[in-house]
């Protein structure tokens, strides 16, 4: 399947990264809990790893995937909100020295590089439990079973057996040797997970029935892989400069991903054929689904 990337998605996504970065940007600018000020330092190390630019691709799974089955926005927001919260959390912890050591992210220094490592932990921990907070906020007009599914389902996600458990993968494929089956396990949790979420999430957001739900579930595994692929392309064949952090780490950790063991081009090709398998996954909702599939398409072929 040939999905070409029209103007009215870029120009949706761009809406949809300016709407969730002025949300959060406002939220994290609240005293929120039990009356006490955040630490300056706290509040600016977070705005920092949350609002330093970024797609905002997950955030755009969740409220497309509620509009287009008909769920409340501003509840979706909350959810998304959530999520990119934790997604962002994942980054400034991702680029610690005790892991990937980065000192660049989003074409900025990183959070540790920019503070220090102490502030950074505890401003990755104050966006995972901030998450949870916009979740609960009494301001989310979402019921409260569907709240308290969302938790749930953003829990399980971001957990052992999601992001954190498949970052855990991660960090042993740099001396273990990994197969291919692994590798797409490891990547099916570490980064799979939340994009998995997003679709999910959007889909609880509407209240749709389980079959929908599962549907929308299968589309964000499906993209989910794809993704992961394509950084692992990214890192294997773009330059710093484009991309906004290193690259080539892989390789030179002699780390086990789809591409050292495949190749770039057959790597790209499996590329393609997830994305085409994640459109015809959501294909029975027509014109409704031609954002999701074109960020399908998006998720494989970006530059950074």
């Amino acid at each position: 399947m040939n999905t070409e990337i029209d103007d009215t998605f870029a120009s949706r996504l761009s809406e949809v990264a300016l709407t969730v970065s002025a949300f959060l940007d406002e939220k994290i600018g609240e005293t929120t809990g039990d009356g006490f000020d955040w630490p300056a330092t706290l509040r600016a190390a977070m705005r920092h790893g949350a609002l330093n630019g970024g797609k905002r691709i997950r955030p755009f799974l969740v409220i497309e995937t509620a509009r287009m089955l008909g769920g409340d926005e501003k509840a979706a927001m909350y959810a998304a909100a959530a999520l990119e919260c934790i997604h962002c959390y994942s980054l400034i912890h991702d680029d610690l020295p005790a892991m990937d050591d980065d000192d660049m992210r989003r074409g900025q220094p990183t959070v540790h590089i920019a503070f220090d490592e102490a502030t950074a932990i505890l401003a990755g921990d104050a966006l995972l439990t901030f998450a949870f907070e916009l979740l609960s906020d009494p301001a989310n007009p979402a019921p409260a079973e569907t709240k308290l599914e969302l938790v749930r389902k953003l829990a399980i996600a971001s957990g052992a057996g999601g992001m954190v458990g498949g970052q855990v993968l991660d960090l042993a494929a740099e001396t273990g040797n990994p197969d291919e089956n692994e590798i797409m396990s490891m990547q099916a949790m570490k980064t799979g997970a939340l994009l998995r979420h997003a679709c999910e999430a959007g889909a609880i957001v509407a209240r749709a029935d389980d079959a929908t739900i599962c549907r929308m579930r299968e589309f964000g595994t499906t993209i989910g892989l794809a993704f992961q692929l394509a950084d692992d392309l990214l890192d294997a064949t773009a330059d710093a400069a484009t991309v906004g952090k290193a690259t080539g780490k892989d390789a030179g950790r002699n780390k086990g991903t789809y591409v050292s063991l495949n190749g770039v081009e057959k790597t790209r090709a499996r590329c393609e054929e997830l994305v085409a398998e994640a459109c015809a996954t959501i294909a029975a909702y027509g014109s409704e689904a031609r954002l999701l599939q074109q960020a399908a398409a998006y998720i494989a072929q970006r530059t950074s």
